[in-house]
């Protein structure tokens, strides 16, 4: 452990009991997170996002509302790093 102190930059501040890691993950990511809210300018946006996180993930919910001009989809997730996942690769 103190031949990898010795390693680290002085920049870093190493204070968790892991090495090298500033924050416990679970601090940061909440396992009950794993509802994604998007609004779109047309119902076609909407299914094709919805179709993609239904064919990326097993389970997923997906509903689409329309209020006037507005366009929403909420997706369900079964897990919050499957949400974290859809929106890594789909930029969102």
């Amino acid at each position: 452990m103190k031949n990898i102190q010795k390693a680290q930059s002085d920049l870093v501040n190493d204070t968790c009991n892991d090495c090298g890691s500033f924050v416990d993950v679970g601090a940061v990511i909440d396992e009950h997170d794993t509802v994604l809210e998007l609004a779109f300018s047309s119902e076609d946006a909407a299914k094709v996002v919805a179709e993609k996180a239904t064919k990326r993930f097993v389970d997923v919910g997906s509903e689409i509302s329309i209020t006037g001009n507005d366009v929403n989809l909420v997706l369900t997730f079964s897990f919050s790093a499957e949400k974290m996942i859809f929106q890594l690769e789909n930029s969102l």
